[in-house]
């Protein structure tokens, strides 16, 4: 009974986004890809204080894994305004990576906030599709809330692990599904929706421990988190590391 309520609720979510499908299909959602960043680098703050232990307690061992000379390369998928700089330690060597352009702006202003670390270019490239970078020529690669939009979550972790060094580990921290015993979990289902077109393409129902637990990494250090003073639909959380 619940299953088919959650079905028919979600459908009714589906209808009033329709003109917003129709506007994405013609590509008329351009606007709103400018005013994302905008969005995204003010919620930065808020999100970032919020979390502050969680993500200091998930970068803790990022220098452990620089290279043998000691330097340490770190490229990040979906680096947005650049919310983890503060977080990388001294030194190390960032290339930021998204696929929307207008991000720029803010992360620069990120960039010019955070003198302890050297930055390459920013480069506008899907998660999917990196080709632009070597193969194993980075000691580590970050992604944080960005697995919940990307086209093919398989297809990122398969370039992560073509660009990681042997030895070279994979960092990440994601909202994911709810448990299906839960109310969050059918409000998740029946608002996804909506969710779509307010996250930029974030997708609230992902199982994303599942696809990390098949990519092929020598070790995955996995456990779940709630993040705190979010709202419920994304209270739910994946973080930690693989080793490829």
């Amino acid at each position: 009974m619940t299953t088919c309520l959650m079905k028919l609720c979600r459908l009714l979510c589906c209808a009033l986004t329709l003109p917003l499908t129709l506007m994405e299909r013609t590509g008329l959602c351009g606007v709103y890809k400018r005013l994302f960043p905008f969005l995204a680098y003010n919620i930065t703050f808020s999100y970032n204080a919020k979390t502050h232990g969680i993500k200091r307690e998930l970068f803790r061992n990022v220098g452990s894994f620089a290279s043998s000379d000691g330097t340490l390369r770190l490229l990040e998928i979906g680096c947005g305004s650049g919310a983890n700089f503060r977080f990388y330690p001294g030194g190390c060597t960032v290339t930021c990576t998204d696929p929307n352009p207008h991000f720029s702006s803010y992360l620069r202003r990120s960039m010019a906030d955070n003198t302890h670390l050297t930055y390459e270019e920013f480069m506008v490239v899907s998660g999917e599709n990196m080709e632009e970078v070597q193969g194993e020529s980075v000691d580590v690669v970050v992604c944080t809330l960005v697995l919940c939009s990307v086209r093919d979550v398989r297809e990122v972790l398969q370039e992560v692990r073509r660009i990681l060094r042997p030895g070279g580990a994979f960092f990440f921290l994601e909202h994911v599904v709810s448990d299906p015993s839960s109310w969050t979990y059918f409000f998740q289902h029946v608002l996804e929706p909506v969710w779509y077109y307010l996250g930029d393409g974030c997708m609230i129902t992902r199982a994303t421990w599942k696809d990390l637990e098949a990519a092929g990494f020598s070790e995955l250090h996995l456990k779940q988190v709630e993040a705190p003073g979010v709202t419920s639909l994304i209270r739910p959380h994946i973080m930690g590391f693989s080793i490829k």
